[in-house]
């Protein structure tokens, strides 16, 4: 297979017959990227689709699933098959803000004085995977903060940019809650999709149980560089929104808002709603969905697709909502049946 990254896929705006030619590169491009991490792991065709969604729009993901479902193959395999740099940071208790930033350190300069040196921590990279997040306090879970909004580390008055492309992959296990701390508002809205893993079918795991018991497998190829990944998330911003798709985002985040909620049992069943930075991820994700199906221009299929795991986590109950069982996916679908 030829070398991908090669291939000529500038990130400047150009005119549409250009970007025609572009996003026929681009869909080639990430076929081959959705076999080489398919072949690794196995039976998460859509979770794969939905973190190369993610990474495509610009954006970060929240990986929910048991343990041993290879959450953490899927972040390095990707990481691996884009050409990114990874690191991982293993979220516990006792972790510290400047064990993910980094931290001032005293030093000498080449004339012998001391100075303080700042020494950059494992968020300095292209894909961080925060493995395991809930299980940090919260004021490090805040450390995050700024990096996943605004691609820089501020410390002691000075702000240091991020490599880019820059994305946070973290890891949460939705069964061990105790010794956990559950993440804020402010950083769960700050996580473009919530992508549950679920376990694979029958096929899946027989293909599993016999790839990976055997001898050691070959490392997937790498397909794409830095570079290029950063080409394809400027071509998906220039990709068109239909004024259909348009009117529907806003209609979808409007109405699951109690304050314009679509009906008044919604209200009521809502302590608060999706943000203006929900829909805003709707459009890129509807945008990034679409190219990588081989479409230029989004439709409603799309908004349907990614309308729960882009709005879920941004969204709460109220205290009757709970105590009657209601959950948030039917709310979703409620109001996306009266658009789709």
């Amino acid at each position: 297979m030829a070398n991908m990254s090669q291939i000529e896929f500038p990130s400047s705006p150009s005119d549409p017959s250009a970007d025609l030619a572009l996003a026929e590169t681009a869909t080639s491009l990430l076929d081959a990227v959705r076999e080489a991490i398919g072949q690794v792991v196995l039976g998460q065709r859509e979770v794969i689709d939905r973190l190369l969604v993610t990474i495509l729009s610009g954006g970060h993901a929240l990986l929910i699933g048991a343990p041993g479902l290879g959450k953490t193959l899927l972040v390095s395999t990707t990481a691996r098959v884009l050409g990114l740099d990874t690191r991982r940071v293993q979220f516990t208790p006792d972790l510290m803000p400047s064990d993910i930033t980094g931290s001032d350190i005293l030093d000498e300069d080449e004339n012998g004085r001391r100075v303080f040196r700042f020494l950059k921590g494992p968020i300095f990279t292209q894909l961080l995977l925060a493995d395991e997040i809930n299980r940090a306090s919260p004021r490090t879970q805040s450390a995050l903060l700024q990096a996943m909004q605004e691609y820089e580390v501020a410390q002691a008055g000075t702000n240091h940019p991020l490599p880019r492309p820059f994305h946070v992959l973290a890891t949460q296990n939705p069964i061990e809650q105790e010794g956990t701390y559950p993440l804020p508002e402010a950083q769960l809205d700050r996580f473009m999709l919530r992508i549950p893993l679920g376990f694979p079918e029958r096929e899946a795991e027989r293909e599993m149980l016999l790839q990976t018991t055997g001898a050691p497998a070959a490392h997937p190829p790498v397909l794409l560089d830095a570079g290029t990944l950063i080409a394809a998330q400027a071509l998906i911003r220039r990709l068109p929104v239909g004024e259909r798709v348009l009117d529907a985002i806003l209609t979808l985040v409007r109405g699951l808002r109690p304050e314009t909620a679509a009906t008044p049992d919604l209200a009521a069943s809502l302590l608060y709603g999706p943000g203006p930075r929900a829909a805003q991820a709707l459009m890129l994700t509807c945008r990034a969905r679409a190219l990588l199906e081989g479409r230029l221009t989004p439709s409603l299929d799309d908004l349907a697709a990614l309308a729960e795991p882009v709005l879920a986590h941004r969204m709460a109950l109220s205290f009757p909502a709970r105590a009657e069982g209601r959950r948030i996916d039917d709310l979703i679908a409620q109001v996306l049946r009266t658009i789709v």
